[in-house]
């Protein structure tokens, strides 16, 4: 058993800026990542919205944001957790190999995008398909898309692409939206927004890059000319070990607010695994500082034994 102040579980943006606020405040600390440091950006081509960063590669920043953590003294181990618990004060989280005790734990195990899992996808993610509109939507920018999903999340991917994409066409599986009405009233006056209801993508299919987008309804199947296939299907987080730890929302998102705090003392959440209205690389960084940073005061009002 090896013991720190703060077991990070999770090397993705709010991991690793967690990681990097606890160094600077003296903490020990440790990442445990299940993959690779980065997590979703590190598939992003190009980060146009990063505050005083355009046009950052997602794997150079991803390096150089580990190579920071590193540098200040951070260290990582790449194994998954396995399991959580807390015996007041001290959490235990194991790992196949380690079992970590903990003054405090940091959540930044984020969420994946949850895919169609048709045909092409997997082959031309970063070619085409993208997770995140708002990511990614400029360099689709006078061309053909596709956006796939029936939610608020879709509804307002497919605005935000039809200003500035020249056509857009939204595939929805249902006969209608589920999206807020405001915002489907104003996608459905949109004139370059065309609606395939009752429709489901069978296939993606291109060369190099994303060229057509095969989808079936109950007419038949069509074929759509697009250069770009924006997935708004949902997010799954992963947060089942810790349900019995805190209280996690019906989608199973941690109920934090902006000070990341949990109702588990001591254990707090980063990022996109916890309920929040934007799940960005600029907010999930920042998450990241806060909870380091409510970390290491929670550390220093505690009397450890």
């Amino acid at each position: 058993m090896q013991q720190k102040d703060i077991v990070i579980i999770g090397a993705g943006a709010a991991g690793l800026t967690a990681a990097i606020y606890a160094c600077r405040s003296g903490l020990s600390c440790i990442v445990l990542e299940e993959k690779m440091y980065g997590g979703q950006i590190v598939n992003t081509g190009e980060i146009e919205n990063y505050p005083g960063m355009p046009g950052v590669n997602g794997f150079d920043f991803a390096n150089a944001l580990h190579q920071q953590a590193e540098g200040l003294g951070a260290k990582i181990q790449f194994s998954p957790v396995t399991a959580i618990s807390k015996s007041d004060p001290w959490f235990y989280v194991e790992t196949p190999n380690t079992t970590w005790l903990a003054k405090t734990v940091i959540a930044a195990n984020g969420a994946v995008h949850r895919k169609l899992g048709c045909e092409g996808e997997e082959a031309f993610q970063g070619k085409g398909v993208s997770y995140c509109a708002t990511c990614d939507g400029a360099f689709f920018k006078g061309k053909d898309v596709a956006v796939v999903g029936g939610g608020n999340t879709a509804v307002e991917d497919a605005l935000y692409l039809s200003k500035i994409c020249r056509e857009v066409h939204i595939i929805h599986r249902r006969d209608q939206f589920r999206a807020h009405q405001v915002s489907v009233d104003q996608l459905l006056a949109a004139p370059n927004v065309k609606v395939h209801y009752q429709t489901q993508v069978r296939k993606i299919t291109g060369e190099m890059r994303t060229e057509q987008l095969v989808i079936e309804s109950p007419s038949g199947t069509e074929v759509l000319p697009v250069q770009g296939v924006f997935v708004a299907v949902g997010l799954a987080p992963n947060n089942q070990l810790f349900a019995s730890l805190c209280n996690l929302d019906e989608t199973g998102y941690f109920i934090a607010g902006e000070d990341c705090c949990t109702s588990c003392e001591g254990l707090f959440a980063a990022g996109d695994t916890r309920i929040k209205p934007l799940r960005q690389l600029v907010t999930a960084a920042a998450d990241g500082a806060v909870a380091a940073s409510m970390a290491a005061a929670y550390i220093g009002k505690k009397e450890w034994m």
